[in-house]
């Protein structure tokens, strides 16, 4: 299972293309209101979270976490400590930490890119310390997938269904949803 941690001001498009092409793949993801059930956007788009932050278990079901961007989403995200925590307990277990936009800079104060390679929004680069920023649409480092915004987020989607499942499984939902 795959945890999404939404807190007010997330980018909507970051979010939802992910979850719905993980879902489309029959990938478990469970959306995470991170101040509650009820998240805006930032977009002003309400959504109804599948969990409160309150809900969630570090255990051997999470197969890894998604951070989408957004301001001031980012910066809420980062300031809630139980996500800090999902996030560090998803890279010391080798499970997937998947960040996109602006969200990368919660991995690289953590110190989770350090000598990896990544991407990140234009303008968030030096929030990555010790990345090779490569300025793709979306990084594959081992477990880390990072991607540059909204614009992205379907190949985002896809990036983390071929690592999760395999390349022919995405390439048949992007088939599938004829891109």
């Amino acid at each position: 299972m795959f945890y999404c941690f939404l807190a007010d001001g997330f980018e909507e498009t970051e979010a939802f293309a992910p979850v719905d092409i993980l879902r489309r793949a029959g990938v478990e993801v469970r959306t995470v209101g991170v101040s509650g059930k009820v998240i805006t956007g930032s977009h002003k788009i309400p959504v109804t979270a599948d969990m409160t932050i309150d809900e969630i278990k570090l255990n051997d079901d999470l197969n890894g976490v998604i951070l989408p961007g957004g301001m001031p989403g980012v910066k809420n995200l980062y300031a809630e400590q139980r996500v800090r925590d999902a996030v560090e307990y998803a890279y010391n277990n080798n499970l997937f930490v998947c960040a996109i936009c602006a969200a990368p800079l919660i991995l690289g104060r953590l110190g989770i890119v350090k000598g990896k390679k990544a991407t990140c929004f234009p303008g968030f680069e030096e929030e990555l310390k010790g990345a090779e920023i490569t300025g793709e649409k979306v990084v594959v480092d081992g477990r880390i997938i990072t991607s540059r915004g909204a614009g992205c987020a379907l190949d985002f989607g896809f990036a983390i269904v071929a690592q999760v499942n395999d390349e022919a499984c995405a390439a048949r939902i992007a088939s599938a949803m004829q891109c």
